[in-house]
């Protein structure tokens, strides 16, 4: 009965998405404002119908009703109770479902605000989303339909992946998906404005806030499945490079490129075509990232098992794109720059070679992780490249676009004298090349690394010199310095929202200097009692227990000690696990974590674990626990720039009234 009663409220959802996207465009064609409502009505409808299809599964799974398939592989009696939770998501079908109801969080929310302002925009919003929404539901309902009963209802489930009992993953997939399906709003509303002509500002403005809102929830994914790696699967490190990670990456890369790019069309009205390409390579990075992860197309720890749904998101990702790049280029010529780029040396230019920079970084990625596929398209033979590859091409890259933030902001509006440039940057370079010379005669000689630290010690002396110049010259209106950057942050929080953005970025990439350059790793076999030694760490073996843990699990558990010299300084235990229901294993690494490394250890694998001998990796981690930080002050950030700002809204309003009224209400 449940399962019937769910499979049918995802049907009913996708009628309606049907509905909504007919009724909206058959609305704004005939400009009657009633067909309009009823596809917003019906978008409504969806968030509540994908609401109880989310409900009824995940109290399938909470009562352990493993007549569904779903509940059954994904789930079982022992399963902890806040890990039931998580097998929502834990499996494709489950996924899918849940990916819908953030999808109509996101659609219902976007298009019940700022209604009436927007009568021009909406009825072309409402029908792209929705488009995308019935696509997303037509999965869920006909391919992978997460109700599906199962012939021989086992006694007990096959019990939650290994791989997302940790308790990060509750919050890493939620992130990614609200991050991904965010920027379907946007993306909707580029469409609207390109379909109805309306080209003005108008709707980057409306979107604004969305578009942030998306990006900070798939920085946040990135960032906590980076944690979630570190401490889960033994990389010892922040990032792989897996194929998978690099599908949420280049969307993320997308919109950051767009969100730089969208100032220079509010303040100068310039690259309107170049915006609306940015957010449509960013939806179909989004769409194309999503077809990643699910087909099997690409081998990866993260994906699910392989599918047919690959073959319809091929279809459907063809024809947005086609939709898109049609509306595009037919209103191309519409789309002319108020103002042109008169000089190199200006913000425009800085933006522009921002956006330059950061799709390089894109496109680099993109062909490594499509390059196993079109080598064995074009030669017969899959290859695959690994992380040296991308960190050869995309670290001077960065390092260019870490050292450009810094800069930018002393360039000015139309031109920049280069005086006023180079008097800007003469002093961080001064300190910045000393702070290098040091660092040299300290005893580090790569010159790589030496060339990172300049880069990044520029670049922050310059953006806290922007805080610092701006809290100075509100002191001679009396404020104390504190109160003065408070007032900063309260009058324009875009700009110094965004300059703290960037100064966590600059934090995040001297940890990755740190780790990339400096790393020390060594694998050894040890009996108890034994000892290994690297960097200034002494690691002494003490042998392992064996302990029976909730859900079927077997854990062979680690007793090491860590000494600096002939000083205890903490005693770890990292663990191997056999989950004795699916005979997968898990090796678990420890750490002792300080501000400017992490000692880190796992065993390598279970087979090689007895009570008296184990295989170790054994890493020195320096500064790993700056690119957490960084993290967090990125977070600050990007929230600070979101909050509403009255003064966006004033000018908002001004290009609303602007705008004639077009569809009939009766």
């Amino acid at each position: 009965m449940l399962a019937d009663f769910g499979f049918a409220t995802i049907l009913i959802a996708f009628c309606a998405a049907l509905f909504a996207s007919g009724a909206s465009w058959y609305g704004a064609r005939t400009q009657d404002f009633r067909y309009v409502e009823a596809a917003r009505n019906a978008v409504t409808a969806i968030f509540w119908l994908t609401l109880l299809a989310c409900s009824l599964l995940v109290f399938a799974i909470w009562t352990n009703d493993f007549s569904i398939e779903y509940v059954a592989n994904v789930t079982s009696i022992d399963t902890p109770k806040y890990l039931k939770v998580t097998a929502l998501w834990g499996g494709q079908k489950g996924s899918l479902l849940f990916w819908n109801f953030l999808l109509a969080v996101f659609t219902a929310l976007a298009m019940q605000r700022k209604w009436d302002a927007e009568r021009h925009l909406m009825p072309y919003a409402i029908g792209t989303a929705a488009l995308t929404q019935a696509f997303f539901l037509f999965l869920s309902g006909f391919i992978e339909n997460p109700f599906t009963r199962i012939a021989s209802v086992p006694l007990n489930g096959a019990g939650l992946n290994p791989l997302l009992r940790h308790p990060g993953m509750i919050i890493h997939p939620p992130m990614l998906y609200l991050g991904f399906v965010g920027f379907t709003v946007p993306f909707a509303f580029a469409m609207a404005a390109l379909i109805s002509g309306q080209l003005d500002d108008g709707w980057i403005r409306t979107t604004r806030r969305w578009t942030l809102v998306a990006w900070l929830f798939l920085s946040l994914g990135l960032i906590l499945g980076g944690r979630w790696a570190y401490d889960v699967l033994g990389w010892g490190g922040y990032w792989g490079w897996d194929p998978v990670e690099n599908a949420s990456f280049m969307p993320w890369l997308g919109g950051t490129a767009f969100l730089h790019s969208v100032m220079i069309q509010e303040k100068r009205g310039m690259f309107k075509v170049w915006n609306m390409f940015l957010i449509i390579l960013t939806y179909l990075l989004v769409m194309s990232g999503t077809f990643i992860v699910r087909s099997g197309l690409v081998s990866s720890v993260h994906t699910f098992a392989e599918s047919s749904i690959g073959w319809y998101f091929l279809v459907f990702v063809s024809g947005m794109m086609i939709f898109s790049f049609y509306w595009l280029l037919k209103r191309q010529d519409e789309m002319q720059s108020d103002n042109q780029l008169t000089s190199l040396l200006s913000r425009e230019s800085a933006f522009l070679l921002n956006n330059f920079l950061i799709l390089a970084i894109l496109a680099a990625t993109a062909l490594g992780v499509y390059f196993p596929v079109l080598s064995e398209l074009f030669a017969n033979e899959r290859i695959t490249v690994g992380a040296p590859y991308y960190e050869r091409v995309n670290g001077p890259l960065f390092a260019a676009l870490v050292l450009l933030m810094g800069v930018a902001p002393l360039t000015m509006w139309h031109k920049t004298a280069i005086e006023r440039i180079g008097k800007g940057v003469r002093w961080p370079i001064v300190i910045g090349t000393l702070i290098v010379i040091g660092t040299a005669i300290a005893g580090v000689r790569n010159w790589l690394a030496l060339v990172g630290i300049w880069c990044v010690v520029i670049s922050a002396e310059l953006t806290l010199l922007e805080f610092h110049k701006a809290a100075r010259a509100r002191m001679k209106r009396g404020e104390n310095y504190l109160v003065a950057l408070r007032t900063l942050f309260r009058r324009d929080q875009r700009r110094y929202g965004g300059y703290l953005i960037h100064l966590g970025v600059i934090v995040m990439a001297f940890g990755i200097i740190g780790i990339e350059f400096f790393q020390q790793e060594t694998q050894v076999r040890l009996n108890t009692g034994e000892s290994v030694t690297l960097g200034r760490y002494t690691m002494r073996f003490n042998g392992t227990t064996e302990e029976d843990l909730q859900d079927n699990v077997l854990a062979r558990i680690a007793d090491v000690d860590v000494f600096i010299g002939d000083r205890l300084v903490t005693s770890i235990t990292p663990r191997s696990e056999l989950h004795l229901r699916t005979q997968q294993t898990m090796t678990i690494p420890d750490l002792r974590p300080t501000f400017t490394e992490d000692f880190y250890t796992h065993m390598v694998n279970w087979e090689d674990v007895s009570a008296d001998s184990a295989t170790f990796r054994v890493m020195i981690n320096p500064l790993i626990n700056w690119v957490w930080a960084g993290g967090f002050i990125f977070v600050a950030g990007t929230l600070i720039a979101a909050w509403k700002d009255p003064q966006e809204q004033q000018v908002l309003a001004a290009i609303r009234a602007r705008r004639p009224l077009a569809l009939s209400t009766d």
